[in-house]
């Protein structure tokens, strides 16, 4: 996923790294989104959309990656070191410590995770444990997350192959949106295959439109 994210981001800006975009400000505006899909709003009947809530969180996990890369100057290896520090911290700890006051994630709703995940973002924090928390109540797996997000990435390469920077890429598909392609096509596929990537992008260009 790693190798996958700086691709993506070198195919956005080849100079990505030397930009520095604050990617963990992308992380919050995403969870503000996910709290919409979630529903807040105590004047009005509101229902959680489980399913836009799991893609946010695919689309938090890109900026997360992204940021992890970034502090390590783009190099895989190093975020990867990195990020599994950051996972073998979030399987034992379950206390985060934020603006003087102590917060046990079991005894947190997704609401206020969500929000304590804009907090720390904010302040250009990463929290794995938190994140895991999120999903876990989301209920989307690590494996499912990994799916997705190997899914939407290759989603978005596709995107940019087709001419998205230049307006010209269609995002509507014989009367359907790409993004439900993508989802049966990545059903269809078995993601333990080293070529899941590869088959994705073969059955999305399969799909798309002359």
């Amino acid at each position: 996923m790693l190798t996958l994210q700086m691709s993506m981001n070198a195919k956005v800006d080849p100079d990505w790294v030397a930009a520095r975009y604050p990617y963990l400000r992308a992380v919050a505006i995403e969870g503000a989104e996910a709290i919409e899909h979630h529903g807040w709003k105590w004047w009005k009947k509101q229902e959680k959309d489980l399913p836009q809530l799991q893609m946010e969180l695919i689309d938090i996990w890109h900026f997360i990656l992204s940021e992890i890369l970034l502090r390590n100057s783009g190099n895989v290896d190093a975020s990867l070191e990195a990020l599994m520090m950051l996972l073998d911290s979030a399987n034992t700890q379950k206390l985060i410590d934020f603006d003087d006051q102590q917060y046990s994630l079991d005894e947190l709703d997704l609401l206020t995770k969500l929000e304590l995940l804009i907090a720390l973002s904010v302040v250009r924090r990463i929290e794995l444990e938190l994140f895991q928390s999120i999903m876990s109540d989301c209920k989307i797996s690590w494996i499912d997350l990994y799916r997705q997000y190997v899914g939407k990435n290759v989603l978005n390469m596709f995107r940019q192959d087709h001419g998205y920077k230049d307006g010209s890429y269609q995002k509507i598909w014989n009367g359907r949106e790409d993004n439900e392609y993508l989802v049966e096509i990545i059903d269809s596929l078995d993601p333990n295959q080293a070529k899941f990537k590869d088959q994705v992008y073969i059955a999305l260009k399969r799909s798309y439109p002359a």
